[in-house]
């Protein structure tokens, strides 16, 4: 299955936007979010998109303090992208949640972290490095099943604007280094490939 648009009226606003997606009655595990003003319904991950996903996790526990957490389902709010991210992964330092809420501003997470779908990869290659540098996301990495010469990680940093600059790259089994507050090395060699 691919991802899909529900219905919305041209021209919305920012919080006719949110309530729609907060009302969306989508199947469990599936994953709603707002891209480019257009909400979202995209179908629950393949068994190895979450291997990897669970595999960067265990990694990042050892290097992150105690009060920040790492998040699944939690999305990020981008306004001015009219955007609605829902990252694989989202590291937050936890005093920046809020009781009640189900997203937070994108510009206090420390990390996200998007593994591509087959469906909806030029999301999270286009649109989201954009929306996340935008918003000011200091890291932002891309592990893409789905690149054209093969699966690839890449590790974005330094925005300015809408565009990020690349700090690291290689392919499926190169070590990708996160620099300072992580400070670590993601070893991507039992990542599964297509």
């Amino acid at each position: 299955m691919s991802a899909l648009t529900v219905g919305h009226e041209p021209g919305q606003g920012w919080d006719d936007l949110v309530r729609l997606w907060e009302e969306t009655d989508a199947p469990e595990g599936s994953k709603v979010e707002i891209i480019e003003g257009v909400v979202t319904l995209s179908p629950t991950p393949s068994i190895e998109h979450n291997d990897i996903a669970d595999t960067v996790q265990r990694q990042l526990y050892p290097v992150i303090p105690t009060d920040w957490g790492i998040y699944q389902t939690l999305a990020v709010a981008i306004p001015s992208r009219h955007g609605m991210y829902v990252p694989d992964l989202l590291v937050v330092p936890r005093d920046a949640l809020t009781v009640g809420r189900n997203f937070i501003p994108a510009d206090v997470a420390e990390l996200v972290v998007e593994i591509t779908s087959q469906s909806n990869a030029s999301h999270d290659r286009i649109t989201k490095v954009a929306g996340y540098a935008q918003a000011g996301v200091p890291l932002y990495l891309l592990i893409d099943r789905w690149a054209p010469g093969g699966p690839t990680v890449m590790l974005y940093g330094e925005p300015k604007g809408d565009v990020y600059r690349t700090l690291a790259g290689g392919k499926f089994g190169e070590a990708i280094k996160l620099p300072a507050p992580f400070g670590l090395t993601i070893e991507t060699a039992g990542f599964p490939g297509r």
